[in-house]
């Protein structure tokens, strides 16, 4: 744990905690607007989470070379994560896009 200053530990973790908030706050929403997209962006939101573990995780054990792997898994969950948002904010304007084309076709009253 002596790799990281106590102000970067804070700062990862208090990271990890608000990702972890920001899904719970992304699904609550979708719930409410009873809109389905909003729960795959925030399952989308999952391997950002993951990735930051990881790095968390292997700062905790002061970055052994025994624990590159966790390096590994960092980058390549960063990579699908960034991929998994691109495509569930990607899937969420469609839809918008969708609903207000609907709504412009409907008669005025």
């Amino acid at each position: 744990m002596h790799a990281l200053s106590l102000g970067t530990w804070w700062i990862h973790i208090t990271s990890v905690v608000e990702w972890l908030l920001a899904i719970i706050a992304v699904q609550s929403y979708g719930q409410r607007r009873r809109e389905g997209g909003w729960r795959w962006l925030a399952l989308a939101m999952i391997p950002a989470l993951v990735s930051a573990m990881a790095a968390c995780t292997w700062h905790l054990f002061d970055n052994p070379p025994a624990l590159q792997g966790l390096v590994v898994l960092q980058a390549a969950c960063t990579f699908l994560g960034n991929v998994c948002l691109a495509v569930a904010a990607w899937g969420l304007l469609r839809h918008q896009r969708r609903a207000d084309g609907l709504a412009s076709l409907e008669p005025k009253p």
